[in-house]
């Protein structure tokens, strides 16, 4: 008896903390787009300005030539914007909500998520954009794309074990905003996003390897553009690593909540 009592009240908890996210969410997304003419079509406008200029960059400037570049480049920049978005959101998450982390008995523990989903409805949106890309290709559209709902979680999952580190961080030493830009920065080159993974020499393939968006954009482009499914033992150990970096994540956050609140 005491057991379904304690797993109805575990239902009921998981029920709040969902309905608790949805709310949140939105009201993060109306509060970001108040008063904008644009509204949440900038989720579109930034990765289209960034794929403008990088295409020109490289395909004008430096005429890199490669099959279908735009499409290639797009299937990297929304990920990485996605990624990037989610991290940078959550240096800033806690300062815009003092008033509810003071509230007793609200889960502290949520606000890093509200900023990982919020960053994934602008990929989603998004992505029609990036299909529309691949029909005017003519990329082959197979079962493989139902592997993307997979690479989405794991990204997920990778996002909010970053963000609960970076979350408390912020509070307590305000350069960490400005560090985690310029390696955000560094990042978004020794990512595979307007290049393949086979241009690295095999000397360096083992260090650039451990940088877990290799694996993550090769989830997502095999499907996308290939027609193929992605190597999962690469996705599988960057799951298995998420995970491991959420559980720390997650013990981290908590362990200095108290701090964050005398310093809010």
């Amino acid at each position: 008896m005491t057991g379904r009592v304690g797993s109805k009240q575990s239902l009921h908890r998981l029920v709040y903390l969902r309905d608790l996210l949805y709310e949140l969410v939105v009201r993060d997304i109306k509060l970001r787009y108040k008063r904008s003419v644009v509204g949440i079509a900038w989720s579109l406008l930034v990765p289209l300005a960034q794929l403008a200029v990088l295409s020109f960059v490289f395909g004008v400037v430096l005429k890199m030539r490669a099959d279908h570049f735009s499409t290639f480049l797009f299937s990297g920049l929304l990920p990485w914007t996605w990624f990037s978005s989610s991290l940078m959101g959550a240096t800033r998450i806690a300062g815009q909500n003092k008033d509810l982390l003071r509230q007793v008995g609200f889960p502290a523990g949520i606000l890093p998520a509200i900023t990982v989903t919020s960053q994934f409805v602008h990929f989603v949106v998004a992505l029609p954009i990036l299909f529309g890309f691949l029909m005017y290709d003519g990329r082959p559209v197979t079962w493989a794309l139902a592997i993307l709902p997979l690479v989405m979680i794991l990204q997920f999952v990778l996002n909010l074990a970053l963000s609960y580190f970076v979350a408390p961080l912020q509070v307590l030493f305000h350069d960490t905003e400005h560090l985690l830009g310029v390696s955000l920065m560094l990042m978004f080159y020794l990512s595979p996003i307007f290049y393949e993974p086979s241009a690295v020499p095999g000397r360096y393939a083992f260090v650039y390897n451990l940088n877990p968006m290799v694996h993550l954009l090769n989830g997502y482009r095999a499907p996308l553009i290939d027609g193929q499914l992605p190597a999962m033992g690469p996705l599988l150990m960057v799951g298995a690593a998420s995970l491991g970096l959420l559980a720390a994540g997650y013990t981290f956050y908590k362990w200095l909540h108290y701090r964050i609140m005398q310093e809010l």
